[in-house]
């Protein structure tokens, strides 16, 4: 609410000071009765009514521009003051506008500023006293503290106000800063979730299609092999389908109490994962495997799934596949080959298994290289540092 009522004043700032003024101007209005009976031959009268109506109002007047110009509305009035002194014209109550003007720049201005217009107003009180019939220390000592109450009040507003103003624009930094994390961490797992559907999709999709150019060739040569391929394909579909579900279940918003998902495939899988390849493949490990964290497994299962699905998609119909796992003391090396055309391979628009590997192995600190061999056939060759100590 404040903040609106803030915002409001700032768009409409002239009719702000205007109602700030409005107490002035009616107690100008109140004391101008016994000029109305004042006429210029009258001994002793220095205004008249006309004369107080036009004072009042070149001394008000500026006060319209104490917000967005605080020191030449201030230095205006102090002026005309300063000659209304020359011309030994008595004080009236439009005077009160140098107080005002003087808060204003104290509240608004710059501490230099501020420390000048108390220096005006404070000498403004002295020259008044001078013109007056019997000065004393008690009425300049009263002036004085008049003045530096409304100075300071006005330099406490301003350390107020420049305060607040700080607290905002850290509130607003703070907000953009936030939402532009809240954007990469969306963007960051639309990647993570992208990446998983390619894996899923393109492995599964891949073995079934496979699969199913087998089981049509050999439906009427071999309907035993064919009835084989068909099972493989619905055991295949299963699997992709209860991946899906997993990945989509991580995008609901408002989980059911109790709901579980399957555990994302890890080193336990493998055997299954070569077992369904769709390409003749083996798996050998060499070393003393460790407790890897399941990211980390995750991400070894998806590259291997990858490169078989590589191997499926180009390594022509009699390619071979070979898994190897070798756990070392601080790495682990996944290499995956296969005997198929390798560079002689065409070539497909649009992939992304490879930027897949490239980023999951960096997550964890590794490095992937994938290339044909020279020999012919393919490789992919990823190390990842072991992160956690390995089980005894």
């Amino acid at each position: 609410m404040f903040g609106r009522f803030r915002a409001w004043s700032q768009r409409h700032d002239k009719l702000v000071d205007a109602l700030w003024v409005s107490p002035l101007i009616g107690l100008c209005v109140l004391v101008a009765v016994p000029y109305s009976n004042i006429r210029p031959e009258d001994p002793g009268a220095y205004l008249s009514m006309g004369g107080y109506v036009g004072l009042s109002a070149i001394l008000l007047a500026p006060l319209l521009w104490r917000s967005s110009r605080p020191v030449p509305a201030f230095a205006v009035i102090a002026s005309i003051s300063f000659v209304q002194w020359l011309l030994k014209l008595d004080p009236i109550p439009a005077n009160i506008a140098v107080l005002v003007a003087l808060f204003s720049v104290a509240y608004r201005a710059r501490f230099l500023w501020a420390a000048l217009a108390g220096l005006v107003a404070e000498l403004g009180i002295f020259l008044a006293l001078v013109h007056w019939d019997s000065p004393s220390l008690g009425m300049f000592t009263t002036g004085t503290i008049f003045v530096a109450t409304i100075w300071l009040t006005g330099i406490y507003a301003n350390t107020r106000r420049r305060y607040l103003v700080s607290l905002e624009e850290r509130a607003e930094r703070a907000e953009r800063e936030r939402d532009q994390q809240a954007r990469i961490a969306a963007a960051a797992e639309r990647t993570r979730i992208a990446r998983e559907l390619h894996d899923v999709v393109a492995h599964n999709v891949s073995v079934m299609v496979v699969q199913a150019d087998g089981a049509g060739f050999a439906i009427d040569a071999d309907p035993e092999q064919a009835r084989l391929a068909v099972q493989n394909i619905s055991k295949t579909g299963r699997e992709a389908l209860a991946e899906m579900r997993r990945l989509v279940g991580v995008l609901r918003q408002d989980d059911a109490p109790g709901t579980d998902y399957l555990p994302q495939p890890g080193l336990n899988q493998l055997e299954e994962l070569v077992r369904g390849a769709g390409v003749p493949a083996e798996l050998q490990v060499s070393g003393a495997p460790g407790e890897l964290p399941e990211g980390q497994q995750l991400a070894v299962y998806r590259i291997i799934q990858e490169a078989l699905t590589n191997a499926l998609k180009h390594g022509g119909p009699a390619a071979k596949a070979l898994v190897e796992l070798r756990y070392g003391r601080a790495e682990l090396v996944v290499k995956v080959t296969d005997d198929g055309r390798g560079a002689a391979a065409p070539a497909s628009a649009g992939g992304h298994g490879l930027v897949g590997m490239r980023e999951r192995v960096t997550m964890y600190g590794g490095a992937v290289t994938a290339a044909p061999r020279p020999g012919g056939g393919f490789e992919v060759l990823a190390r990842l540092p072991i992160q956690t100590q390995r089980a005894a």
